[in-house]
């Protein structure tokens, strides 16, 4: 039952201190919830900057899904992907708005049928046992059951890019301020820092930067970023080559199949559903907006071809 939908709720949230995917990670009854997030690769996207909505199904609601099945999930990174994103709503969608909806639709691409009667809230065939967690970056409903989009909507998506344009803020910091803020851009903030890169990314642009992000130069052997950032001159080549002059946003990223960097040379750009790729690097969150452009984090840190 939607037990939290009461106004009293609703006027009386608590202020929150944890982002959705902070939320996940502490609470115990998201702990298979958690192990799906950490498999599809979804932890940086439910750390963002939002607002995105999360129905978050608990460790029960993944139990009615028999072991084989649900391993086998767990195992497809592809279909996991798309079944999570399938609980994500763009926005911050409380539970007095949920209720007079007959849908809504997710940033799998695919929409979830919504049903109220009386207290009771089901979005498809799932309750909502509690509503309007409050988090940083959006709002959770839990539910009981597991929802399974479509046949048609299991393709993965890796880059929300609709929902992230839809729901773009205005910008309040250039993208040096982005990166030095944003707690999965640390190790990009040192390469900047390092490679004296911060005056270029306040100036006046518009650029737009491919951010790869911590886990992204968790990638390269220790012994060779180390090299790298104490090499200010190759590195300053590395960050030119993330860095395109003008404000490409999302949707038009997706029309191109190259796109020439400040560093002189470009980078391939392939496009398949909402999935794009970056040469090696996949876009997993799309349109962060800045006063001077407009950032994409990616999952690998780009190389530019010897000169």
């Amino acid at each position: 039952m939607l037990s939290a939908v009461g106004a009293a709720q609703t006027t009386t949230m608590p202020t929150p201190t944890q982002t959705i995917a902070e939320i996940v990670s502490t609470n115990p009854d998201f702990s298979t919830l958690l192990a799906a997030v950490k498999a599809a690769g979804l932890v940086e996207t439910l750390s963002g900057t939002g607002p995105v909505t999360v129905f978050a199904p608990t460790n029960a609601a993944f139990a009615k899904i028999p072991k084989a099945d649900l391993d086998a999930l767990l195992n497809d990174k592809d279909k996991l992907k798309a079944v999570l994103l399938y609980h994500v709503v763009a926005g911050k969608v409380m539970a007095a708005d949920v209720v007079k909806m007959t849908s809504g639709k997710t940033v799998n691409g695919a929409a979830v049928n919504i049903k109220a009667d009386g207290s009771a809230v089901m979005s498809n065939d799932a309750t909502v046992t509690q509503a309007d967690v409050p988090a940083t970056n959006g709002l959770i409903h839990i539910i009981d059951t597991v929802l399974m989009p479509p046949a048609n909507a299991m393709a993965s998506t890796a880059m929300p890019a609709t929902a992230a344009a839809a729901t773009m803020a205005e910008p309040t910091e250039t993208i040096t301020g982005i990166i030095s803020t944003d707690p999965n851009l640390t190790t990009l903030l040192a390469a900047v820092k390092a490679a004296d890169l911060e005056a270029t990314l306040i100036g006046k642009g518009p650029f737009m930067l491919f951010a790869p992000t911590n886990a992204a130069f968790a990638k390269i052997p220790k012994a060779d970023l180390d090299a790298l950032l104490a090499d200010p001159t190759k590195l300053k080549a590395v960050l030119l080559y993330h860095v395109v002059a003008g404000q490409v946003m999302a949707a038009d990223v997706v029309k191109l199949t190259t796109a020439d960097t400040v560093n002189g040379a470009a980078v391939d750009i392939q496009a398949d559903g909402s999935t794009v790729a970056i040469n090696n690097a996949t876009i997993t969150k799309a349109d962060a907006p800045a006063i001077n452009g407009v950032v994409h984090f990616i999952d690998t840190v780009l190389m530019p071809p010897a000169k």
